[in-house]
């Protein structure tokens, strides 16, 4: 059985190491992004399993890089997880319409995160 391979997209290193480490010890495979643009075009190009895309992002913000996934056919059913630090309701609900899976905000439990990992990851 291959690896489920995750998208991991945020600008921030020390999270993008911190993430990536925990989900590499849970067996999947990941690859990363920390702009907008470079997300998208690694979601359409890599073949994953399951997006953990932050919001505030250089060149492209998260919101746009879900809607342009979810709108789209061929990658509508990726799951998308909003990990972000942006903690209003308005927040949660446009990431909800812009088709997210799952909204996780920082500081997050590590054991929340990765047990949504699972169950989407799992569903798809």
């Amino acid at each position: 059985m291959s690896k489920k391979k995750i998208l991991l997209v945020d600008d921030e290193e020390d999270m993008v190491y911190a993430v990536k480490m925990q989900l590499e010890a849970r067996g999947y495979e990941v690859v990363t992004a920390t702009d907008g643009q470079v997300a998208l075009d690694k979601a359409r190009g890599e073949s994953v399993d399951l997006i953990i895309l932050d919001l505030m992002l250089p060149k492209m913000h998260g919101y746009m890089v879900c809607r342009m996934l979810k709108f789209d056919e061929k990658y509508k059913d990726i799951p998308i997880i909003m990990f972000t630090a942006r903690v209003q309701e308005q927040d949660r609900k446009l990431g909800y319409e812009v088709g997210a899976d799952a909204y996780i905000t920082k500081p997050f439990d590590p054991e929340i995160l990765m047990g949504k990992v699972k169950e989407l990851i799992n569903k798809s």
